[in-house]
């Protein structure tokens, strides 16, 4: 792996290490780029409101800092981005877009874990209890986040834990997926294979999801979806996660456009 945009840090409250250690291991393993991507932190309109999961809009100053910080301390070593994983929610789109203009964000990479807003986050898109209604919001929600322009690509689009009951689920399944890759290639955005699940054991990566992405000839990028330093530099994992993508003969892109290596 060359590069790595998918990185957490212990500001989202579900994270270990330091950024320093998340560098290190990146340049360990033989990186050309590491891009943070911490889960982006909202301005909810009711302030008693609290979500879990995520910096605070207080911690951003202290997260900027800290990795342009390392950026210039490593620039010989490693190219460092900064940026966020952001859900798309079209109530808070302008309020976030508010929260975040004064800050030198590199990048967002979509990760839509939820299905809207009202007074507070709603549904979780890893529930195996999902039904028809939330695969059409959540695959709507992403071809709109994407076309919107803001998201340099689309991280775990198969966290949906859609079930597998019956004729009707697959094909609804194979429907709403293909559309939602059909657009992603059209638009020529990369999906992801997120490491962080294969190494879990998660319900993603999720063999049918990437079957639809072989007959449609989506571009795959390789995503740690680093929560702890060490799985940035874990070979036997990286090695899975290429193996895994070459089954289905899909293309890998290594770096995202304008945020290759400076050096």
């Amino acid at each position: 792996m060359l590069a790595n945009y998918h990185t957490h840090t212990t500001r989202c409250n579900h994270a270990t290490g330091t950024d320093r250690e998340y560098v290190e291991e990146a340049i360990k393993a033989g990186m050309k780029v590491l891009g943070f991507s911490d889960h982006c932190p909202w301005d909810f309109p009711d302030p008693d409101y609290v979500a879990g999961l995520r910096m605070t809009p207080a911690q951003m100053d202290d997260y900027f800092d800290s990795i342009l910080s390392l950026r210039k301390e490593y620039e010989k070593d490693i190219t460092i981005y900064v940026g966020f994983e952001a859900e798309y929610l079209p109530p808070l789109m302008e309020r976030q877009e508010k929260l975040y203009a004064d800050y030198p964000v590199d990048y967002l990479i979509l990760g839509q874990h939820n299905f809207g807003y009202d007074k507070g986050l709603v549904g979780w898109a890893g529930d195996p209890n999902v039904g028809d209604s939330e695969l059409l919001t959540y695959i709507n929600l992403c071809i709109e986040g994407m076309k919107s322009g803001k998201y340099k690509y689309l991280c775990h689009p198969d966290l949906l834990n859609y079930p597998y009951k019956d004729e009707h689920n697959e094909e609804l399944y194979y429907k709403e997926y293909k559309r939602l890759l059909e657009y992603m290639k059209e638009a020529d955005y990369p999906i992801e294979l997120n490491m962080n699940g294969l190494v879990g054991g998660r319900h993603y990566p999720c063999d049918r999801f990437f079957r639809i992405a072989q007959e449609v000839g989506n571009k795959v990028m390789i995503g740690c979806d680093a929560h702890y330093p060490e799985l940035l530099s874990n070979k036997d994992v990286a090695e899975h996660a290429l193996e895994y993508v070459s089954r289905y003969d899909l293309e890998i892109v290594n770096y995202l456009p304008g945020l290759g290596p400076k050096n």
